[in-house]
């Protein structure tokens, strides 16, 4: 898919999505008339990245659908800050179903949606880290396997947050849950475990696998919209920090995402079919540290002594994806 290189010079503004540019290059979240799928009022925490990522990836499926979109919620953190009853934020056709099955209450709507002939109302099934990666991830390989049309979004804070921050088959290596301590020779969340979903579901040969960050908004709504354009199973992986369960400042949370990705810790990608067909290219690569640095969950690593060998490792790992989907801009990418 094509896609155009848009410079900003403007610093210190409020303007999401930057209105000084031209009208089609503007985000959606720029225009006053968005959707505002998931409005204000809701109870998510300050800084939340989950509530960004939702509001962000529904008003462009939105706006690419006229309208004509039904969303499917697993239970989680945005389920419940979004809907405490009798109260709700969402301004769209929204269902609630259990924790780990959105993506078969999902395809279920899709498919009575086709026997009544509505073929224009498209579906979209989320959920967290927790109802995607583990206890929604049977249903969501049947999806892919189906083939089903359905776009499922996973918003990742790599954690049960909503449950008191517990590790989840997303956490990362050495961070701090409360059910990984930071103690011992291996402090915080083991080496080697988890589960990398986009690559999974790139492994079921699906439309479209694209992962994504909320602090690349033309981004993300570009691959919502990309996702869109297919018919059958879609998957976007959207990774959301979240400032209680990591410990960082509320006000940090899109740098930290950027972070995320200009490190290489995430990285940041699509795919159709099976193969890989884009990568967004890290502009200045940082060290992991930076990153790091900015979140309490992996203080352990760092002060008197500190665990420079542990970060070593985790620095390995960030390069290690960096390699492997070619992240590095190149004098041809500037």
């Amino acid at each position: 898919m094509s896609e155009t290189r848009v410079h900003f010079y403007q610093v210190g503004s409020f303007a999401v999505g930057n209105r000084l540019l031209s009208a089609d290059e503007r985000t959606v979240q720029s225009d006053r008339r968005r959707t505002n799928s998931i409005d204000s009022g809701h109870r998510a925490c300050q800084g939340c990245g989950e509530a960004l990522g939702a509001r962000y990836a529904l008003d462009a499926a939105m706006r690419v659908t006229s309208g004509q979109l039904v969303a499917v919620n697993a239970t989680g953190c945005l389920e419940v800050f979004s809907t405490p009853f009798p109260e709700t934020s969402w301004q769209i056709p929204w269902l609630h179903s259990l924790f780990g099955n959105a993506p078969a209450v999902a395809t279920g709507v899709a498919a009575a949606l086709r026997v009544k002939g509505r073929d224009q109302v498209r579906v979209v099934g989320q959920a967290g880290d927790g109802g995607t990666v583990d206890i929604g991830f049977g249903t969501l390989s049947g999806m892919f396997e189906r083939n089903d049309d359905v776009l499922f979004v996973c918003y990742d804070n790599e954690g049960y947050m909503n449950t008191g921050v517990q590790r989840s088959a997303a956490t990362p290596p050495t961070a701090r849950t409360a059910t990984t301590d930071a103690v011992g020779p291996e402090p915080g969340n083991a080496f080697g475990q988890g589960k990398d979903v986009p690559r999974i579901a790139m492994a079921h040969g699906i439309p479209y696998v694209a992962t994504a960050t909320v602090a690349d908004l033309h981004d993300l709504e570009r691959k919502v919209e990309r996702a869109m354009s297919f018919h059958g199973a879609r998957y976007l992986h959207v990774f959301v920090p979240c400032p209680l369960g990591w410990g960082a400042a509320s006000s940090e949370t899109i740098h930290v995402a950027r972070l995320a990705k200009e490190t290489g810790i995430f990285p940041v990608y699509e795919a159709e079919y099976g193969e890989v067909t884009g990568v967004t290219k890290i502009r200045r690569q940082a060290p992991v540290t930076e990153y790091l640095r900015l979140q309490r969950r992996y203080a352990h690593l760092f002060g008197h002594p500190g665990r420079p060998d542990v970060v070593a490792r985790l620095q390995a790992m960030a390069d290690a994806n960096i390699a492997r989907y070619g992240l590095l801009a190149t004098e041809e990418d500037e």
